[in-house]
């Protein structure tokens, strides 16, 4: 396993429309355990394939719904439900030290493939919904920025991180 090396906005890759996968290989496999390794090492809640410089459509989210956060791979995915909307800070691994306001879909329930070519259906609200939105928009060659509706000063960051923790204090 390997660290890649993450693109940055302004990189061509970036925009462009990844292609589906159909080798489920030891390719496909080492390129997931890459992108795994990247993730962790970035503290990212997500990572798509054309972020390390490879236009196919697999991304990988963290999924902090549970007891314990997990990594799911989604190949192929498709947003099959979505529902409600939910509002605020999105960042990028890609667009470093940028932050904007996005809404999103409060609920999605998304239809992928595994590692090995099964294919299964998962779903999740909050934030895990706005990584599963937000990493299927890199395989179409869409950054956060594209769609945000107003980015954010460094203030306004931490006005708003510090707002939301006076709201769960006083609850």
């Amino acid at each position: 396993m390997a660290i890649r090396n993450i693109l940055k906005k302004g990189d061509s890759g970036l925009e462009k429309k990844s292609r589906e996968v159909k080798d489920f290989n030891q390719r496909l496999h080492t390129l997931l355990d890459d992108m795994r390794e990247t993730l962790i090492e970035s503290r990212g809640l997500g990572l798509a394939a054309p972020q390390v410089g490879v236009l196919r459509r697999a991304v990988l989210v963290v999924d902090t719904s549970g007891e314990e956060e997990k990594i799911i791979e989604l190949i192929n995915p498709v947003i099959l439900e979505s529902d409600g909307e939910q509002e605020g800070p999105e960042g990028c691994l890609s667009v470093p030290n940028v932050w904007g306001i996005v809404k999103r879909p409060l609920y999605v329930k998304v239809c992928a493939q595994d590692r090995f070519g099964n294919t299964f259906e998962t779903e999740s609200e909050g934030i895990t919904a706005r990584a599963f939105c937000h990493e299927i928009d890199h395989l179409s060659g869409t950054l956060f920025v594209d769609i945000c509706e107003k980015i954010m000063s460094a203030e306004e960051l931490e006005q708003m991180y510090a707002e939301t923790e006076a709201d769960e204090t006083e609850q």
